[in-house]
Formats: structure tokens, sequence, C-alpha cells
């Protein structure tokens, strides 16, 4: 066997189609979680593992590596070094913010009602990890970017992966502007505000998927914006039900 046909075996679809790919499979799980079960069931948590796992596949099909998924061996120690200094100046903000009363209210979510501290060790260590930070970093920052990277570049593979990931968001903002307090007093609860916090909402994940994809290019590592990307969601949970 020549060396021509050994490559197009290990690659027998092209980066673009492993894009197409990849989007269409993260379309199908944002539906089946936002649209049709929820998404803190349980359902959730086995599609993040599943969908992670097959998005892996595929940049393993188009010929992609651990390094481009930001997951290579070598890389994982400097990762993990980034991640834990960046929960660090997370908390710092957090407690801040909770401690200054002009801040304080950004905390609050009509959500915590009724939580007890089983629910939300459940969010903060099961959830939030699973559920969330594994799947969106996997697609987005590990296979989205890996895949553009190799074909455009790092400019273009922070661009394709901000944009989707800020369309990511559209289902789940929904209903934001009701339920924090701090967003119904800007935007109000009419329809045109809901529209209004949910265009914000896409445009904020997407810039904050511009500093997650430099987090993973400077780290050389998913680690690194996988620790932002939990300390932001969990420790703002935390926050949030202790000032409840």
């Amino acid at each position: 066997m020549s060396d021509t046909q050994r490559r197009r075996r290990r690659r027998p679809i092209g980066t673009w189609p492993a894009v197409g790919l990849t989007v269409a499979v993260l379309v199908a799980a944002n539906l089946a979680v936002h649209r049709w079960t929820g998404l803190f069931g349980s359902f959730g948590l086995v599609t993040a593992v599943a969908v992670s796992a097959l998005l892996l596949g595929v940049l393993r099909w188009a010929g992609g590596t651990r390094a481009d998924a930001g997951l290579a061996p070598g890389t994982l120690a400097r990762g993990a070094r980034w991640a834990l200094a960046l929960i660090g100046l997370v908390a710092v903000v957090y407690l801040a913010g909770a401690l200054l009363p002009a801040t304080r209210t950004l905390f609050e979510d009509r959500r915590y009602e009724g939580m007890n501290g089983s629910e939300l060790t459940m969010r903060v260590l099961v959830l939030v990890p699973v559920g969330t930070v594994l799947v969106e970093e996997i697609a987005f920052r590990g296979v989205l970017y890996g895949l553009v990277c190799r074909a455009r570049g790092a400019a273009w593979a922070t661009t394709v992966s901000s944009v989707l990931f800020g369309l990511w968001h559209v289902l789940p903002s929904l209903h934001l502007a009701t339920a924090k307090p701090a967003l119904t007093t800007v935007f109000g609860d009419s329809a045109l505000g809901g529209a209004l916090a949910v265009l914000s909402a896409v445009l904020f994940t997407a810039a904050a998927g511009v500093l997650f994809c430099e987090l993973r290019r400077r780290s050389g590592s998913l680690l690194a914006p996988m620790g932002l990307h939990w300390a932001v969601n969990a420790l703002g949970y935390l926050v949030g039900f202790l000032l409840r």
C-alpha cells in the first residue's frame, strides 16, 4: 500500500465536511437538550458525554490528533496550572462583586428559589462540568477550533468557533430576561425585551468564546478554557445561592 493510500484511509473526510458534521451534531444536541428534555435532566448529561465522544471521533476521522483538540498529554500540566490560576481569579472577582452593594444584585436569579444544598452541589460538581463545560469546550475550543485552525489558522478558528458558540446560546437564553431581575430591569418583560436579552446573550457568549479560544491558543491546552468556563458558571451558582 502506498503512502497516499494510507493517508486516504486515515483521513476519509476533509476538514470542511467534518466542520459541517460537527455543526449538525451540535444543532441536534442543542434541540434535544433544550427543547425536548430540559437543560438539567439526566438525559442532558448522557447527551453531553455522547456528543463529546462523537465529536472527538469526527476530529479523528478527519485526521485530527489530540493536540488538535488541545488534549495532547504534554500540554495538560501547563493547562492545569492555567486553569487553577483562572479559577482563583474568578473567585476573587466574584467575592468582590458579592460584597459590593452596587454589584450584588447581578447575582440574583429566580431559578435559585427553592434550591437546596444538594441541588447546588449537583449543579456545581456534575451538571456544570459535564453537562456544560465538557461538551462545549470539546465542541468549540477543541474540535471546531482544531479543525478550522489546521485549514485556515488561529484567527479563522477563533472567529468560526466564537460565532457558533454565541448561536449555541440562543435556546438557553430565551427566558433569561425574566429569570434574572437585573436583566428584567434593563430589558423589561416584553417580547422585544426578551429578544434583546437573547441577542445580548449571544453577543456576550461570542465575545467570551474569543477569550476562551485565546486561552486555548496561549496555553496550548483545553484545560485552560475549561477551568475558566467552570469557574464562571459554577462559582456564579454558588454566590447566587448564598446571596438569595
